[in-house]
């Protein structure tokens, strides 16, 4: 070997040792932040996404797809299964995750964005075994592989669906419900007949954010950065800066402060900021923006943040 090669073996050999040392002194020490209400910084995302994309391609490649996953049939039962089980923290079609969702880092996927980026083996696979270190549970012990299937087919038509078609699919399950409970309500109220009865029960409201505890101040942009994250922006939204958010469920949001309107419906100031991210189906009806309960100082931080993401600067 010439002295040059071993030179230069001895130089990659001394960087990777000195890179090697230098990680488990920031892990050894406790100088990553491991805390849920900061994001991962971007090479460590970006490991994370190339490590999750390669190891489900490898190990969704021999899987067989069902030929009827366009079946009414099994679309509808991957409907109720969805219903049951997955929006509850992916969240739909207008329709925001649980709040207790909204806090876990890595936030979870909008499964309309998977199903435009990801076959149908890759959506099974994940599905039925999980991702680690990332909250989505293994669903082979609670779910069938058919009905894992039955899900894979729902999602696939997810992002064909405006919040309204969403909400209506579930209209039929609900009538039958509805008829299956009515021989024995009418079977009760012969007995009941002579008494008053009880009111029906209204339907509940969306439980509204918190009232703050501290004054409100002027919105801050990083704090508004960090705020994207726990209220789920990351996954719908490509955002500059912003591990982790380069989805396109909804607009880019890049360029947002040279921007006229907000939604097409509002002018692009601090305050219609904070009104459309606090309740943006009272300004634009039917938006597939849900609410997603903000406190009304993250409304503004986000605001704020908002506001720096200029094409001119």
């Amino acid at each position: 070997m010439s002295r040059w090669k071993r030179v230069a073996a001895w130089l990659v050999a001394a960087l990777a040792a000195s890179g090697a040392a230098l990680g488990a002194a920031v892990i050894y020490f406790g100088l990553y932040d491991v805390s849920a209400t900061g994001p991962h910084t971007v090479p460590v995302h970006a490991l994370l996404d190339v490590a999750l994309t390669r190891s489900v391609k490898v190990r969704s490649a021999d899987i067989d797809v069902p030929g009827d996953l366009d079946s009414p049939t099994r679309i509808q039962r991957g409907d109720a299964l969805f219903r049951a089980h997955c929006v509850q923290c992916h969240g739909a079609p207008g329709q925001a995750p649980e709040p207790y969702a909204l806090g876990l880092n890595p936030a979870p996927a909008s499964l309309v964005g998977s199903a435009r980026e990801r076959p149908a083996a890759e959506m099974f696979w994940i599905t039925r075994h999980g991702v680690k270190m990332t909250g989505m549970p293994a669903w082979q012990y609670r779910l069938t592989d058919e009905q894992i299937w039955d899900v894979v087919a729902f999602m696939r038509v997810l992002p064909t669906l405006s919040p309204e078609e969403y909400r209506d699919l579930a209209q039929p399950a609900t009538a039958a419900s509805g008829a299956s409970s009515a021989a024995s309500s009418a079977a009760s109220s012969d007995a009941s007949s002579s008494s008053p009865s009880a009111p029906a029960a209204a339907p509940s409201a969306p439980t509204p954010p918190p009232t703050p505890s501290e004054p409100l101040r002027v919105g801050d942009a990083m704090a508004g950065r960090d705020a994207l994250q726990q209220y789920l922006c990351v996954t719908c939204h490509a955002i500059p800066g912003v591990p982790g958010a380069r989805h396109h469920v909804g607009p880019s949001l890049a360029g947002m402060a040279d921007r006229s309107r907000i939604a097409g419906v509002l002018p692009n100031t601090p305050d219609n900021m904070r009104q459309w991210l606090m309740d943006p189906q009272r300004i634009k009806p039917g938006s597939a923006m849900p609410a997603l309960g903000l406190r009304e100082q993250d409304a503004r931080d986000i605001a704020a943040f908002l506001r720096t993401l200029s094409n001119f600067d």
